[in-house]
């Protein structure tokens, strides 16, 4: 007989993964290697390895192994709050009178108030079992920056952060989480650093972007000894982290004998969405199953929807190493939108060439469509969505409504990376309605991409 499907699945403790799984692993065409900034050749482990931490670099080029064994210190960590619930949105679709069934894979009940603390502990562990004095790391909307200043305390290490202006300033509360945390918070771009100081001339009064503070932590990193650079998005090695999401969502689904038809996640650099369907995607490459997997970006940042598919530097400074996949171009300047999170010129090259394979497609959104949707979940929910969740939330509700219309009963699956109690500043331009939409123009577009290097590997 059937289980009855309660509000939220739980995972004992038991049954929380005790590997995270390398998608890429099970790709017969692997995304393309990075590429060293000054040779445009494969990088080696060696030459990442000043980057990043040693065995954060092993996990970034290993394209073999499918599973890899989570140390026993992250297990211990992450039972703080993990495993994390998979709730049935019964309120939503009573709501939308729909007969499909809505499930959302919960990531924001621990103090960063995201997903992002499940890569943060990994990174800082690593550094500190590699003897580091601290670490630098860029944060978009400081979710990432928040988790990473609790993980850095943890192992005691030293945290700076250089903080997306725009968000820096929307967002006081969320900084002031990480310098309670220990974390030194620096606005990008500043003027504290080389790279800082020519961005600022080249854009001045510039609100910033992912791609500037990344160029900022790396230049920190190198002019430190002791240091590493960490990120929370966009690299091979966070999917691999964020991937104990899908696994576990998976898990639960499995559990109550539910098959997902409909998967969907919001689309920055790929780290909540990279983490959420490569066990769906897995069993896609593998032949075992099929879904309908769903990126969802902002229409101010589309780089799915409208960027080209090719090699690009992962910083506005073109100091990290390239990648290819999904990009608008490094220098692409987005908006000052409140989703700061998904405010990323390019998209991880796992994403990237799973969606050029056709496994997944991706849709952009806008801004005062995603807070409309946001508020709708929120008075039936009872949580207070991210800016940067409430992208998937919006989807989620347009497939919802499409299995009303068509009179079909599909199983969806969203990720809700996280809360946006930190985020009221935006909420409140909406409901005064003075919150706009902003579209990038095709001239725009095209002049950032009329810069990508000339590279063809």
């Amino acid at each position: 007989m059937k289980k009855e499907i309660p509000y939220k699945i739980y995972l004992e403790e038991h049954e929380m993964p005790k590997q995270w799984y390398n998608v890429r692993a099970d790709m017969k065409k692997k995304p393309a290697p990075i590429l060293n900034p000054q040779t445009l050749k494969p990088i080696t482990l060696e030459e990442l390895s000043e980057i990043f931490c040693v065995e954060l670099a092993k996990q970034e080029l290993d394209d073999v192994n499918p599973y890899i064994d989570i140390p026993e210190e992250i297990r211990n960590f992450y039972k703080m709050y993990r495993p994390s619930p998979l709730v049935r949105a019964y309120c939503l679709e009573k709501k939308l009178g729909t007969p499909a069934h809505i499930y959302y894979k919960f990531e924001g009940n621990n103090t960063s108030g995201s997903h992002k603390l499940n890569s943060a502990i990994a990174q800082a562990y690593y550094a500190q079992k590699q003897n580091l004095k601290g670490v630098t790391t860029e944060t978009g909307a400081g979710q990432w920056g928040t988790a990473l200043s609790m993980a850095c305390s943890y192992f005691d290490l030293d945290c700076q952060v250089y903080m997306v202006k725009c968000s820096y300033e929307q967002k006081p509360f969320r900084r002031e989480v990480m310098r309670t945390y220990g974390a030194s918070v620096t606005p990008s771009p500043s003027m504290t650093t080389d790279v800082g100081k020519k961005i600022n001339a080249e854009f001045p009064g510039t609100n910033g972007s992912l791609g500037c503070a990344i160029s900022e932590a790396v230049e920190a990193a190198a002019a430190q000894n002791g240091y590493r650079y960490v990120l929370g998005s966009v690299m091979s090695q966070v999917l691999l982290h964020q991937s104990v999401i899908g696994l576990e969502a998976k898990s639960a689904l499995d559990k109550y004998g539910i098959k997902a038809d409909i998967v969907i996640g919001c689309a920055g650099g790929g780290s909540n969405l990279g983490g959420l369907i490569s066990p769906f995607a897995g069993e896609m490459l593998r032949g075992e199953a099929d879904y309908k997997l769903i990126a969802v970006e902002p229409i101010s940042c589309p780089s799915l929807t409208r960027g080209k598919y090719a090699y690009d530097f992962c910083d506005t400074g073109k100091v990290c190493p390239l990648q290819k996949m999904y990009t608008l171009g490094s220098g692409f300047m987005p908006t000052s939108s409140h989703a700061g999170g998904l405010r990323y010129h390019g998209m991880s090259s796992v994403v990237s060439e799973i969606y050029e394979q056709g496994l997944m497609e991706a849709r952009s959104v806008r801004q005062t469509e995603v807070f409309q949707a946001a508020q709708e979940f929120a008075r039936v929910e009872g949580i207070l969505p991210a800016p940067e969740s409430s992208h998937a939330i919006k989807v989620a509700i347009d497939e919802a409504i499409k299995c009303k219309e068509t009179g079909e009963s599909k199983n969806i699956v969203f990720g809700l990376t996280g809360t946006g109690y930190f985020d009221l500043y935006a909420y409140q331009k909406y409901n005064d309605g003075v919150m706009g939409d902003f579209v990038p123009t095709d001239e725009e577009i095209e002049t950032s991409l009329s810069l990508l290097p000339n590279i063809d590997i």
